[in-house]
């Protein structure tokens, strides 16, 4: 998967955000205000930053090289996904679909009840 598609794919997502607030390098996606993956620009592999939980971003993990305890970020919580690895697009597309969910589980009832209104 290359990192447009990426892109595209949390873009197309309820409440989506795009933000550099890291600096001009790293793309972060945020959910109504929430980050749930962040991406370096100027890397040369492209590699997303998602949000898991820890008894399976350890097996993913021990599955895949291309998924490695997230760099920069709580290694318990956070994977970095290599987009052009031994990944392919859909379980790419899962694992940040699966990122997004945990964020949105975690927001307060408020949130996720402007989040459902925005998506209807």
């Amino acid at each position: 998967m290359h990192l447009d598609e990426l892109r595209e794919y949390c873009l197309s997502k309820p409440g989506v955000t795009e933000e550099l607030p890291f600096g001009p390098n790293t793309l972060v996606f945020k959910v109504m205000g929430k980050m749930f993956a962040a991406c370096g620009l100027d890397e040369p592999e492209p590699r997303v930053n998602l949000k898991g939980v820890p008894e399976k971003n350890l097996e993913l993990r021990d599955r895949y090289d291309g998924v490695i305890p997230g760099w920069h970020m709580n290694k318990v919580h956070w994977n970095t996904v290599y987009l052009e690895r031994d990944l392919g697009p859909e379980l790419i597309r899962e694992l940040t679909d699966h990122s997004y969910e945990l964020v949105v589980s975690k927001m307060t009832k408020k949130l996720r009840a402007e989040l459902a209104a925005i998506s209807d």
